[in-house]
């Protein structure tokens, strides 16, 4: 099967509709499918659930998505740095749900190995834990938290084979994994393609059959969402 889509906007063809439950891979800036958040804007749905660790900037990423308001609802763990963000949630326009780091990346790894539900000790005690079933393991005192299968996940990584094998680099293999397996349908930017069988076996973080559809955006922007400069004595 090719897996090989020409676009962005022909890899989401058929598989984006309004009301989805989408999952954004990336970690503040690093790491986002910039070509797919793109694509996604100019396709115009609508009323969408993301699931994503961080909001964007304004004007960038899935800042993008908030001010044409395609988002309805975000499940986060940090939404600073945007500005439309917090107008639009102060406004009652935008829904959230805060979930903590671990808890979120829990919820998507969880929903990609087929676990349906999970107890954790994290949010007992606080809002977080709000309407949510308890247990008591231990003598310690948990709530369960429900896995998390998006309709459809947007990824970004480093290299792809065309078998779909994906390789991270560094820092931008956050929660792009665990965001590929969560999905029902995965779609991944890459900046560079190679044939099935370049990679060594051990080398692959996340293997192809969790890979639906492949994009190729060599030159992506990699904005930086803060850059901090130490100053040298004497320079």
């Amino acid at each position: 099967m090719n897996k090989i889509y020409p676009t962005a906007a022909a890899a989401l063809q058929g598989i984006v509709r309004d009301g989805q439950l989408l999952a954004v891979g990336g970690f503040g800036l690093c790491g986002i499918p910039e070509a797919l958040i793109d694509a996604l804007r100019d396709t115009s749905v609508k009323n969408l659930t993301v699931v994503s660790n961080n909001a964007g900037v304004d004007g960038f990423g899935l800042g993008k998505l908030l001010e044409t308001r395609q988002i309805k609802k975000m499940i986060s763990s940090y939404v600073g740095e945007n500005k439309e963000f917090e107008r639009q949630y102060l406004a009652g326009e935008l829904e959230l749900e805060f979930t903590p780091q671990g808890t979120l990346a829990e919820k998507l790894r969880a929903g990609g190995a087929g676990i349906p539900a999970f107890y954790v000790k994290t949010g007992v005690g606080t809002q977080v834990a709000e309407g949510k079933e308890n247990r008591v393991f231990g003598g310690y005192a948990y709530i369960l938290e429900h896995a998390l299968v998006p309709d459809v996940s947007l990824v970004k990584a480093w290299k792809a084979d065309k078998s779909g094998n994906l390789l991270f680099r560094r820092t931008a293999r956050n929660f792009n994994p665990a965001v590929a397996m969560a999905g029902k349908i995965t779609v991944v930017e890459v900046e560079e393609i190679v044939e099935t069988g370049t990679f060594d076996p051990d080398s692959v973080h996340l293997p192809g059959i969790y890979v639906s559809r492949i994009v190729l955006n060599a030159t992506p922007e990699k904005r930086i969402e803060k850059r901090t400069i130490t100053k040298k004595a004497g320079v």
